[in-house]
């Protein structure tokens, strides 16, 4: 099979340069929790437009795969056209050193080239909801704009559907003007609210990894303990749910978009 053949049976591409998160991903696509595709390494800048033709859906910055099992939770089909990418938040996060757009690891201009270029016709993202995520987001949305997409955004947090932490992030979407009615949605906050996490069920997707990686679950789990003694790969693990979004609040956000958009 060569590669355009391979790409006609795996059209979903997942963009991660953490070589642990990578292989994360390998094994939930091998698993089937989330959207089978190619796993793709390279840092972004390196990704051209030309790498991306015949994949219907493209994950950047895919961490764990929370937006690809996030589209399924909400009823999207894996063949579905949709671009996702939630940029790296170290630039715009309290606890980073707020150096915003001078930060090496501010990487949506090259996000934005891919999306100028492709023109995919609806693009997902989150950032940290911090005073510069939100500096970040307006600049994003003038550039999408720009591009001749609709934007719109919403202030999440995971408590909202019952996870036992905040985790408040901004969630925001494009769609291409071009190809179908704007989102038609608002800035909008939801407000957290202390719920259990069992009313709305646990994210259910464990994979076993193979080798000296070997986290024992997937995705975040409440009250996990990521640095317990003895837990094989802790480290990792700890960095993979510390990028990783929580998938229930995507939905959330995804369903509301889907409503608005046909």
């Amino acid at each position: 099979m060569n590669k355009t053949e391979a790409r006609d049976v795996m059209a979903v591409y997942y963009n991660e340069i953490d070589p642990y998160a990578a292989q994360w991903l390998r094994n939930l696509t091998a698993a089937g929790h989330i959207a089978q595709g190619e796993v793709d390494e390279r840092s972004i800048t390196e990704v051209s437009a030309d790498d991306l033709r015949g994949f219907t859906q493209c994950h950047f910055f895919a961490g764990i795969g929370g937006w690809s099992y996030a589209l399924r939770l909400a009823g999207c089909d894996d063949a579905r056209p949709v671009w996702t990418g939630s940029c790296p938040c170290q630039p715009f996060s309290a606890a980073g050193k707020g150096l915003a757009e001078k930060d090496s690891r501010h990487l949506w201009p090259e996000f934005r080239r891919l999306i100028a270029e492709c023109a995919p016709p609806i693009v997902f993202g989150e950032q940290v909801a911090a005073k510069a995520g939100r500096k970040w987001l307006a600049f994003v949305r003038i550039d999408l704009e720009a591009l001749g997409y609709a934007v719109g955004a919403a202030d999440l947090c995971a408590a909202s559907v019952g996870a036992p932490h905040t985790r408040q992030r901004l969630f925001w979407a494009a769609t291409h003007a071009g190809s179908q009615r704007g989102s038609g949605l608002c800035y909008t906050s939801l407000a957290c609210q202390s719920r259990p996490w069992g009313a709305f069920g646990e994210v259910d997707m464990r994979a076993v990894l193979d080798g000296p990686l070997n986290p024992h679950n997937s995705f975040p789990q409440p009250l996990i303990q990521p640095l317990a003694h003895g837990v094989s790969g802790r480290v990792g693990r700890l960095r993979g749910y510390g990028n990783a979004i929580v998938p229930q609040v995507a939905q959330a956000f995804i369903e509301a978009v889907m409503e608005r958009r046909p």
